[in-house]
């Protein structure tokens, strides 16, 4: 009797050890191309904002800046071509941690029953054309929570104008995130913080002109029309505390980021 007691026991903790293991060790599968070889940084370096964490992950198809404090990114950058604006119904798979990210980014299971979204930041719609593109939408590092109505609306409508505006004027550079800092509301057992604004900042390059545009939203829905949301870089790198265009020169800079004009932009 006493033999079966310790055999239990040992089973009971092998068991613990075993889920303890499972869900502070285990990495997922990758949701990469398995046939891409090295990858270079697929967003123009000239262009990245300065990282404030240091830890900078790239995938095929965008790359970030990961914040292990807030477990998210402070900033996603990406291109968005006219060639990548498919219809393709792609179904939509599991949310899994990112394996590039070394400190581990946030499991899914932090959002659910939070009543928040699970915030696209470079968006799956924006990457239709391929199935890898499309599935790397869904590492965790990518995600942001979001309150619902603000999802589903003012930003799901920037993120169709930003589509729209791809068609009429080509390729588009986008930068965007959660303005992220101190104090938090936090969510999940990983405390995922949920930042009280979210920003997108959207350029092209015209015949050697880099024409800008930066939003800063609360995390709440509005009626309001996009263009209400507009700012200056300046502003911006005042909210979040991230340098734009950090490698450009300080003329270049004083000349860009002090403007806010929309008459290169058709809404």
């Amino acid at each position: 009797m006493k033999k079966d007691k310790v055999v239990y026991t040992v089973l009971l903790l092998t068991c613990i050890l075993g889920f303890w293991l499972f869900e502070n060790f285990y990495t997922p599968d990758t949701y990469s191309n398995p046939n891409s070889s090295a990858i270079s940084a697929p967003f123009k370096k000239e262009y990245l904002p300065s990282s404030s964490f240091n830890q900078i992950v790239l995938h095929d198809y965008f790359m970030l800046s990961y914040s292990e404090f807030h477990e998210q990114a402070e900033w996603v950058a990406y291109e968005l071509k006219k060639e990548h604006l498919t219809y393709d119904n792609r179904k939509r798979p599991y949310f899994i941690e990112d394996p590039k990210v070394a400190s581990k980014s946030a499991d899914w299971r932090n959002y659910k029953g939070s009543g928040f979204d699970r915030g696209h930041l470079c968006p799956a719609g924006d990457r239709r054309f391929s199935e890898y593109a499309y599935n790397e939408t869904f590492y965790t590092s990518n995600i942001s929570p979001q309150d619902r109505a603000f999802n589903a609306g003012i930003w799901n409508r920037l993120e169709m104008q930003v589509r729209d505006w791809c068609k009429r004027y080509d390729d588009l550079y986008i930068i965007t995130g959660g303005v992220l800092k101190n104090n938090l509301e936090e969510i999940g057992s990983e405390d995922v913080d949920v930042p009280e604004a979210f920003y997108k900042v959207i350029f092209r390059n015209d015949n050697n002109q880099l024409h800008v545009m930066a939003f800063l939203f609360p995390n709440k829905e509005s009626r309001k029309p996009l263009k209400q949301f507009l700012v200056t870089i300046d502003e911006l790198e005042l909210a979040t505390g991230i340098d734009f265009f950090y490698k450009k020169s300080d003329k270049w800079q004083k000349r860009i980021e002090n403007k806010m004009s929309i008459k290169n932009w058709k809404f």
